[in-house]
C-alpha cells in the first residue's frame, strides 16, 4: 500500500471537526476504499483552545492557513473557511500555485471564482473537488459530472436550501406566519442570527450557478442568476396553494432556452404529483433530466456536520486514488460564456395573489388588466380576509410569457383598488 494522503485542514468548525471524527471512526473502511490511509497532519483555525469534541493536540497548528499548502508534509488542502473572497480564496490560489490539490465546501467562492480556480487546478495538474459545496452529503456533483456525463441535460433544478425548506414546511404544517417560523428556526439553529443569505435566496443561487456550469458546460456565473427569496410568502399563499393542489418550495432552476441560459432561484408552486413537493423539513433535492437517462432525482440532508463531512472525505478518497478530472465536467477552456436568457421570455403558468378592496367592479378591473396584456386566466379564487381589511384574490394563468404577466401585474398594482404589493410565483410544470 502506498504512503498515506496527508491533509492540511483549514477551518475547524462543525464540518472540520466532523471530517476528523469521520476519519477516526471509519479509518479502516476509508483506507480500503482509497487503497491508502488518509491522515490530517496540520490544521488552522482561529481558536486553538475551543472544545471541538475531537483531540486536536495531535496535529501541527499554523496561524496563517495559507502556510498549510507550503508544508512539505501536506499533499492536499481542505478549505472549510468559507466566504467568496478573503482568506479562503487566497488559500485556494496558493494551493494550486504549490501544485497541490484542493477540497472545498465553499459554494460562494466557486460561484464567483470557479472558472479561475478550475484553470489554476488544470495548470497545476491538481484536483479541485467540491462535492460538499452543493447539497451537503448528496452526491449530486459526482452524479452530474460523472454519472450523467454522456447525457445532454435539458434542465437541472431543485430545493437547494434547507433553511428555506424548513420554514416553508413549518408554515404549511403549523399554520404559522413567516416571521414566527423564522424566529423558531433561529432558536433551533436552522437559521442564522442574520438569515438574509438563506431566506433571500443567495445561498441557493451560489449552488445553482455551480450546477448550471456542470450541467450545460457554462462558465459559473453567479451574476446571471435571478434571485427571489421567501420573505414575501404569506401564510395565505401556503393555504391557497394547497387548495389549488400545490405546495410552495424555493426552487433553483437552470435550463437552456432559445435566448441563452436561464437561471433563477424563486418560490414556486410545485404540483403534489411532483417528487419535489414531498421534500420536507431541512432536506435538499436536485432533479436533472437527460436525453437518454431520463429524470434523475437526488435527495438527502443538504447541510450539517455529518453529511458535509461525508462529502469532504469522499473527495479526499478520490484524490487519494488519483481521480482528478476537470472540475466542471470538461476542461475550463471548453466552458462557454453563455448569454443569459431574458427572464421575460420565460414561458409558463403563474400564480398571482392580490389583496383588494371589497367593493363592486374590482374583479372586472383586474381581469381587464390581464386581458389587455393577452394573459388568460385558468382559475380564480376570492376567499379570505387579509389583516389590512382587504380580501384575497388569487388567480392562476394559462401558459404565457412572463413579461406579459408582469405587465398585467403592473397595471393592477397601479389601481387604487389593490392594497399593498401583489405576489407572483411560478408554477413548476415539469
Amino acid at each position: 500500500m502506498t504512503k498515506p494522503l496527508r491533509v492540511g485542514l483549514a477551518g475547524l468548525g462543525n464540518v472540520g471537526a466532523g471530517v476528523v471524527k469521520l476519519l477516526d471512526t471509519n479509518r479502516a473502511l476509508v483506507e480500503r476504499r482509497a487503497n491508502r490511509g488518509i491522515e490530517v497532519v496540520a490544521v488552522s483555525a482561529r481558536d486553538r483552545h475551543r472544545d471541538r469534541g475531537v483531540d486536536t493536540t495531535r496535529f501541527e497548528w499554523v496561524d496563517d492557513a495559507t502556510q498549510l499548502c507550503h508544508r512539505d508534509d501536506v499533499d492536499v488542502v481542505v478549505e472549510l473557511i468559507g466566504g467568496a473572497d478573503g482568506p479562503a480564496l487566497t488559500l485556494a490560489r496558493a494551493t494550486f500555485d504549490c501544485g497541490k490539490s484542493l477540497v472545498t465546501a465553499n459554494k460562494a467562492m466557486l460561484a464567483h471564482h470557479g472558472l479561475e480556480l478550475a484553470e489554476r487546478a488544470e495548470s497545476a495538474g491538481s484536483a479541485l473537488k467540491y462535492e460538499a459545496a452543493v447539497a451537503g452529503g448528496i452526491p449530486v456533483i459526482k452524479g452530474l459530472r460523472e454519472g450523467a456525463a454522456a447525457n445532454e441535460l435539458a434542465q437541472v433544478y431543485g430545493i437547494l436550501n434547507g433553511t428555506c425548506n424548513y420554514i416553508l414546511t413549518s408554515m404549511e404544517q403549523d399554520g404559522s406566519p413567516f416571521a414566527e417560523v423564522l424566529a423558531e428556526a433561529q432558536r433551533l439553529g436552522y437559521a442564522e442570527a442574520d438569515p438574509s443569505f438563506d431566506i433571500d435566496g443567495i445561498d441557493a443561487a451560489h449552488k445553482l450557478a455551480i450546477l448550471a456550469s456542470l450541467s450545460f458546460g457554462a462558465r459559473p456565473d453567479f451574476g446571471a442568476v435571478a434571485t427571489q427569496g421567501i420573505r414575501e410568502v404569506d401564510i395565505a399563499d401556503i393555504q391557497h396553494a394547497a387548495t389549488l393542489g400545490f405546495r410552495i418550495k424555493l426552487v433553483g432552476l437552470a435550463r437552456q432556452e432559445a435566448g441563452g441560459l436561464f437561471q433563477r432561484v424563486h418560490p414556486c408552486l410545485v404540483p403534489l404529483g411532483h417528487p419535489l413537493a414531498h421534500v420536507d423539513g431541512s432536506l435538499n433535492a436536485v432533479v436533472a433530466e437527460g436525453n437518454f437517462v431520463g429524470r434523475l432525482f437526488f435527495q438527502g440532508r443538504g447541510a450539517g456536520e455529518g453529511p458535509t463531512a461525508s462529502a469532504v472525505v469522499a473527495d479526499l478518497i478520490d484524490v487519494a486514488r488519483g481521480e482528478f478530472g476537470p472540475a466542471f465536467a470538461m476542461p475550463a477552456s471548453k466552458l462557454g460564456a453563455l448569454p443569459a436568457a431574458p427572464q421575460g421570455d420565460h414561458v409558463g403558468r403563474y400564480y398571482l395573489r392580490l389583496t383588494v378592496a371589497d367593493r363592486p367592479g374590482v374583479l372586472a378591473e383586474l381581469t381587464a388588466a390581464l386581458r389587455d396584456e393577452s394573459v388568460s386566466i385558468e382559475s380564480l379564487i376570492q376567499r379570505g380576509t387579509a389583516a389590512n381589511g382587504g380580501v384575497y384574490v388569487v388567480m392562476v394563468t394559462h401558459e404565457g410569457p412572463e413579461r406579459a404577466v408582469r405587465a398585467a401585474l403592473g397595471r393592477m398594482s397601479a389601481s387604487d383598488s389593490v392594497i399593498g404589493q401583489p405576489m407572483m410565483m411560478h408554477i413548476l410544470d415539469f
